[in-house]
């Protein structure tokens, strides 16, 4: 028989054997668009404007769906009611991280953010309870919010009212937040070095968001054959693991087991109390990710919050008009005539 016919036949029977197990999948999944062998529902997303892709597939759909990226099922939960059902409602079934081969390539199943069964229990217990001493919840940090808000300000004084992206120097204020719990102390924001780590953080975020990440997260083999921006990622993670390790050692050089100084210092001392332990998940790498969790969940999510409430009150200069209760001394905002300190 002739060769290319043979190999014609076994890409056939592989594309059908493929697209029967996708279907196969399709009968305990919920319904979605029918995804094309190998490459699944990728042609049938607009890569720039997924959002209104997904508004799409939930009209024909419903607020539950399934879509492949790939030869991977994905279930999209649209809307709020279906993503409170889920993670409110019905958290600790929805509870576990789905993959994510970039990030996992780099941490390997470390830390917190991405870490699996005992890791990421052991390590999310900690760190909480570690955060919490530290006063995340309380009003203790408010010091420290307050102080770093004062530099916010200052700051954003210094551009007299020109047109400014306030964008970069909101990720510095929350990061130095996040800095005075991690390692104690804060940064200059004219600082060279604490400039650098910030934009490798800016720079992970969009490369991680990208829709060529997505694509190589879907074809996972890709990473380590194909040129492009996840290379990038790779080298950033090489300067920021640096980073927090100079840092760790600093504390080291200087540890009081006696009054921890911060999140770093808790750690040593909790890796110092289990050193015997063969199994322990406190050591040096779980630290490293562990910091540059902390960084990753904190900062970009919370600039985002403060950079939208600047838009709002952009886009409704009434409600910064401040009115006085005289009677429990409460500062409210009033628009519209609506009490915005009882929504």
């Amino acid at each position: 028989m002739d060769p290319v016919v043979v190999l014609g036949f076994c890409l056939f029977s592989l594309l059908v054997l493929l697209l029967w197990k996708q279907s196969y999948g399709k009968g305990k999944l919920p319904p979605g668009p029918t995804p094309l062998p190998i490459i699944g529902n990728i042609l049938q997303i607009d890569m720039k404007n997924i959002s209104k892709s997904f508004i799409n597939f939930s009209k024909a759909y419903g607020p539950v769906f399934t879509l492949y990226f790939g030869m991977k099922p994905t279930v999209v939960l649209h809307g709020y009611e279906a993503v409170k059902e889920a993670l409110v409602d019905q958290g600790e079934e929805f509870s576990e991280r789905g993959n994510h081969p970039l990030i996992e390539k780099v941490h390997k199943g470390s830390g917190i953010i991405f870490g699996q069964g005992k890791t990421w229990k052991s390590l999310r217990r900690f760190g909480l309870m570690t955060l919490r001493n530290f006063g995340m919840g309380k009003k203790s940090i408010e010091d420290r919010i307050q102080e770093e808000a004062q530099y916010l300000v200052e700051n954003l004084e210094k551009t007299n009212a020109s047109p400014y992206d306030p964008n970069f120097i909101l990720k510095c204020a929350t990061c130095n937040v996040i800095c005075s719990i991690v390692f104690k102390n804060r940064f200059e924001y004219s600082d060279p070095d604490f400039l650098h780590l910030m934009e490798i953080f800016d720079e992970n975020t969009r490369i991680v968001s990208s829709p060529w990440v997505q694509f190589c997260n879907t074809f996972p083999v890709l990473l380590d054959y194909i040129p492009g921006s996840h290379n990038n990622y790779f080298k950033n993670n090489v300067i920021l693991r640096s980073f927090i390790l100079e840092k760790i050692r600093e504390h080291q050089a200087s540890l009081d087991i006696n009054n921890p100084r911060d999140f770093i210092d808790c750690f040593l001392i909790k890796m110092e109390q289990e050193k015997h332990y063969q199994d322990s998940e406190f050591v040096i790498e779980n630290l490293i990710v562990a910091s540059l969790d902390l960084f990753g969940a904190g900062t970009e999510t919370t600039s985002t919050t403060l950079r939208y409430g600047l838009l709002l009150l952009m886009k409704h200069p009434e409600i910064t008009g401040m009115t006085t209760d005289g009677g429990q001394g409460e500062t409210r905002k009033q628009v519209n005539n609506v009490d915005v300190a009882s929504l």
